[in-house]
């Protein structure tokens, strides 16, 4: 995919486009790894993050019961 750099500010960045927003969920930060020929970014936003920890509490608390039977 070719994308065009872009003057913002003082800086200059690239336009990602809303597809590629919505297919990776990039809502607002993402890791920059700079690398020997590439530029590889991660997309930050964990939606499920301390998921684990909150079911862990639910069954000690016997509140992890099935809702539909």
């Amino acid at each position: 995919m070719e994308a065009q750099v872009i003057q913002i500010g003082n800086s200059k960045g690239i336009r990602l486009s809303r597809t590629i927003l919505e297919r990776y969920n990039i809502t607002d930060r993402v890791d920059i790894d700079l690398r020997k020929n590439h530029i590889h970014i991660t997309n930050l936003n964990q939606p499920r993050k301390g998921w684990d920890k909150e079911f862990i509490e639910m069954n000690s608390k016997g509140k992890d019961s099935l809702l539909l039977r």
